[in-house]
């Protein structure tokens, strides 16, 4: 059996070069799609509406069919969307520091504040590359390499133009509102979950409550790492994913 194309969904505020660590370590003949979230490029312009599904519907067009789609942060959001909403769109799944929920609930209470993703959003209409250089701290946060972890994401960070700051508020939005918990139980997927034992993100509770809830699904946790593992763990990783195309 011939192995699936492979598409890398990157998180909030940066670009598709966030995947170089772990494209390195990957089979060059595997094909790969990495295109640029929805607002963060030209070729990839900001949705009508600021939704979840709007984002996903703007991706779906761009991706190709019965593929292992890898999803990182806000990319995971993205490619649990894809897989409950397209299914001929994700034959397997990859999910990076991922969660279903990214503020706590009443019944959710492996994730960050509401009152702290309130301010982030805050502080990013005022003081946008301030704003992003804190959530590269935050992601970097627990991880044996911080500092490789660090100067690896802010080479990578979007600049918030004029142009392009409204897309990047509508991604911050979107990890404030959104609640996949309820399409867990509908992606009937294989699903390979990967997470950062420290990430300061989102938890690594929140990802194993998450494997545990999804009908097929495998979690591998890395210690010593924070919320980018492709990073820090990019020849791991790599392993783990091919061996999962495989499967």
């Amino acid at each position: 059996m011939s192995r699936p194309p492979l598409v890398l969904l990157h998180g909030w505020g940066l670009t598709p070069a966030v995947w170089q660590p772990l494209r390195a370590q990957l089979d060059p003949a595997w094909p790969c799609t990495v295109p640029a979230l929805p607002g963060h490029a030209d070729d990839a312009p900001r949705p009508d509406a600021p939704t979840l599904a709007a984002w996903t519907d703007a991706l779906a067009a761009r991706l190709p069919d019965h593929a292992l789609v890898c999803g990182w942060s806000l990319g995971a959001l993205l490619a649990l969307d894809l897989a409950h909403r397209y299914p001929a769109k994700v034959a397997r799944l990859a999910l990076i520091g991922a969660s279903p929920c990214f503020i706590q609930r009443a019944d959710w209470a492996c994730a960050l504040s509401a009152d702290v993703v309130a301010g982030f959003c805050r502080d990013f209409a005022a003081e946008p590359d301030k704003t992003q250089r804190r959530f590269v701290a935050l992601q970097s946060l627990g991880d044996a390499a911080r500092r490789d972890v660090t100067r690896h994401l802010s080479a990578t960070l979007l600049a918030a133009t004029a142009e392009r700051a409204p897309g990047l508020a509508d991604g911050l939005d979107i990890l404030a509102q959104t609640d996949l918990r309820a399409s867990l139980d509908h992606i009937t997927c294989p699903v390979r979950v990967l997470h950062g034992a420290h990430d300061a993100l989102m938890p690594a509770a929140a990802a194993r409550a998450m494997a545990e809830r999804l009908p097929d699904a495998r979690y591998s946790e890395f210690a010593d790492a924070g919320h980018a593992p492709f990073v820090s763990r990019a020849a791991e990783c790599a392993c783990l994913l091919q061996g999962f195309a495989d499967d």
